[in-house]
């Protein structure tokens, strides 16, 4: 009866993608990959780095053993660690995920030197006012009008939006983008909902709300309406 792999490498069009076998004990893992490698791949002088992704499976890995799986692949190697997956994490890190996932609501007036900043979507029922500061993980959404600072996807996430009754910001941030205020709006305009999004030339455009469903298809999960 042929054993079973520990270690199963497949090439993609982006590199390679090794293959874990959770099931083995996490030292014959070691061995099994450094004796493949070492068979398959040697550092030669001119050749470009190939990618490479990590797939551990149900295997749980600790930063110590990702450290070590890394220096296994690099080292001596044309190889390039560039994500390490695993389908098990830990208690706190399940706990971010949910806190990420969730939507904050608040009901009330942000007012001037008010900062307020939540892990995932954030839904004020109310005024943010000039001085107020709104900051959320994920999308914004402000049912009133939107007067002081907003700041969507602060940890990095362009795909997120901000939704206002009325925007008139003094200053708006998705990610790393930043879009000041006009000197004047049109007061004869603002009454209609709008909501401000990163186009692909990576700047903030704000437009109507309701192109939100053909950029942004899955940021809810309410289905109907056209």
């Amino acid at each position: 009866m042929k054993n079973r792999q520990n270690v199963m490498i497949k090439g993609t069009k982006d590199g390679l993608t090794l293959h874990l076998n959770d099931q083995c004990s996490y030292e014959e893992l070691k061995k099994e990959l450094k004796d493949k490698l070492s068979a398959q791949y040697r550092q030669t002088e001119g050749t470009p780095l190939i990618t490479v992704k990590i797939q551990a499976g149900n295997r749980y890995l600790t930063a110590l053993q990702k450290e070590e799986l890394e220096q296994i692949v690099t080292e001596k190697r044309n190889l390039s660690v560039h994500e390490i997956g695993s389908n098990v994490v830990t208690n706190e890190e399940a706990l971010k995920m949910k806190e990420e996932g969730e939507i904050h609501t608040i009901a009330g007036v942000i007012r001037s030197g008010q900062v307020v900043e939540v892990p995932g979507d954030l839904l004020i029922i109310g005024d943010v006012n000039p001085g107020g500061t709104v900051k959320a993980a994920g999308n914004l959404y402000i049912l009133g009008a939107l007067k002081g600072i907003a700041h969507a996807g602060y940890t990095g996430s362009q795909e997120a939006v901000i939704v206002a009754s009325q925007m008139t910001p003094s200053q708006l941030r998705i990610a790393d983008c930043l879009n000041r205020a006009p000197d004047h709006f049109d007061k004869e305009e603002g009454h209609e909902m709008e909501c401000a999004y990163i186009d692909e030339s990576n700047q903030i455009v704000i437009d109507r709300l309701q192109v939100l469903k053909h950029l942004r298809p899955n940021i809810t999960s309410f289905k109907g309406g056209r």
